[in-house]
This record gives C-alpha cells, structure tokens and sequence, in this order.
C-alpha cells in the first residue's frame, strides 16, 4: 500500500515538473508547437495561489507593519528587473515584473489600485496613464505653434514609463506573531515599482535619478491570481521556474526597511537621520533586529 501511494506521488510530481516547463519543448515538430499543453498538463498545471489561512484578531500576540525597498540593482533582486524588452519573443514566455502588473491592470485582471500605500485613493486605469505617459511638443511642433499653424499628434514627443525605468520597488506588509501556531510570520499587503517621474523623462539622467516616486500601489491579496500564473526565470534549472507570487511570499528578495508605523505618523528613516546613508542602514537594521528579537524573547522568558 505504501509502496502504490509512492508511486503516485512519484508521478504527480513528474507531471507537475513538466507542466513548469516550457511546455511540449522537446516534442514539438513545428516551433509553433512550443508551449502548448495537452490536457493531462493543463490538469496537472494548478496554478492557483496558496490560499492565506484565516487569523482570527485575538490570535495576534503582537504586529508591526513596515515598508521597505527593493532596489534593482542587486543581482539578487534581478528576476524582478528582467527582461527589459517586449519584443514578443523572448517576452511570450518571460517577463518582468512590472510588464505582468502594468498588462493585468490595463486588461482588468487587477483592479485594486492605489496612489498611497495606505490605499485610500483608489486610481483607474485612466488615472494612470498621466503617471505613465508625457507628451510634450517638439522643436518642430513649437515652430508651427509660434507660426499659428495646427497642431497634429505627430508634432509632440511622447515619453512612457517601461520596465528599463523601473530601477525599484516599495513593499507594506506586516510581521505579527500568531499565538495559536507561536511563530513570527509575515503577510505581504502592497506592492509599488518605482520610476522617475515621467514629466522629467526628458530631461536626462541627472533629473531623473532626483525624481524617483512610486508610480502606484497595488494592494497585493488582489494580484496574487494573476502573479501565481506567472513564472520567474530559475537560473540554476531552466526547467523548474517559480511563480512571482511564491518569490514575493517566501521574501526571496533583499530589501531595506525605509519606515515603520510609529507615533510619529509613520515617518521615514530618512526624515529623522539626514543625508547619512550609513546610519539610515543601521537603523533599517535596528528595527529589522526589533522583529527577529521579539520572536526570540518570546521563548526566552
């Protein structure tokens, strides 16, 4: 009996490997017979998000909600950079982060879209193409409008926010020790890439760098379906990719805590300790020590 459940256990992780695969890869005849599944896959591929267990408020010995920064620049934070380009190749199988949120918000996949990251002004897609998009008339377009003459689509330079100017983003989420299960645990709530201003596209790299602002919060729990059925290249096992939603959820990322709630309305790291980056990254250390500390404590006294 033992040796039969095995088995089965055995075969459906074979199927469930395969179905993480570019599928039908090495069976395919034609190339355009890459990456279609046969039904067995499409079963085996369940690719539906790990529900969130139910914690009841009296469960919650203690909580503390932080934000922090994810910064693109660290190789280890690079499957959420790459790829840059849309192409239409490599991009039908792969893509960044920002490319999966940006497409499902303009198809109506996410909707829970937020200018704060305490997500009280809720945006509309239309509301986000000024955040995303600039036009701004040419020299030549400038001429004709000097002249008198009209004014056409074509005359004005347009600047859009793509993955290449995401360079970072910002995450809420909140620590809180469940007294039922007595572990420290951890529940992601927001998500922000992070751009320069899109009015300063135009006016180089050194005004740029000066206006990075969080292009829009996406509160997280509402994009968990949509992340869960998209894949993060896996550079060690091409053939074993991981979903965003598990890569966000298991924290496979390195960040920096840039503010906690506090009675001090919530104010930033860097609005208490100016213009020196080393204690900032002490302090994000500290407080990052609060958190480990209490779980430790707990069992100490």
């Amino acid at each position: 009996m033992k040796k039969h459940a095995f088995i089965v256990l055995f075969t459906f992780l074979i199927c469930v490997k395969q179905s993480w695969a570019q599928a039908n890869l090495l069976n395919a005849k034609v190339p355009q017979e890459i990456g279609i599944q046969n039904e067995q896959q499409i079963k085996a591929d369940n690719s539906s998000p790990i529900a969130y267990g139910y914690v009841d408020d009296r469960d919650i010995l203690w909580s503390k909600t932080v934000w922090e920064t994810i910064d693109l620049d660290e190789r280890i934070n690079f499957p959420y950079y790459y790829p840059t380009i849309n192409n239409g190749y490599l991009s039908n199988t792969r893509q960044s982060l920002y490319r999966i949120l940006i497409d499902n918000i303009n198809s109506g996949n996410i909707t829970e879209i937020y200018s704060t990251s305490y997500f009280n002004e809720k945006l509309t897609p239309e509301d986000l193409e000024d955040r995303l998009l600039s036009k701004k008339l040419s020299a030549i377009g400038i001429e004709k409008s000097n002249s008198g003459e009209v004014v056409t689509d074509n005359d004005y330079d347009i600047y859009k926010i793509e993955t290449d100017k995401v360079i970072q983003y910002r995450i809420k989420g909140t620590w809180y020790v469940n007294k039922r299960l007595g572990e420290l645990k951890y529940r992601l709530l927001g998500i922000a890439p992070v751009a320069p201003d899109v009015s300063t596209l135009s006016e180089g790299p050194a005004a740029m760098a000066d206006a990075l602002v969080p292009l829009f919060w996406v509160w997280f729990p509402d994009a968990r379906e949509t992340l869960s059925k998209s894949k993060v290249f896996n550079s060690r096992n091409s053939s074993q990719p991981i979903t965003f939603d598990n890569m966000l959820n298991s924290r496979r990322f390195n960040s920096v805590i840039y503010q906690e709630e506090n009675v001090y309305e919530d104010r930033a790291v860097d609005q208490y300790i100016y213009e020196d980056a080393l204690r900032q990254l002490l302090e994000s250390e500290r407080i990052k020590s609060v958190i480990r500390d209490f779980e430790q404590d707990l069992w100490n006294n």
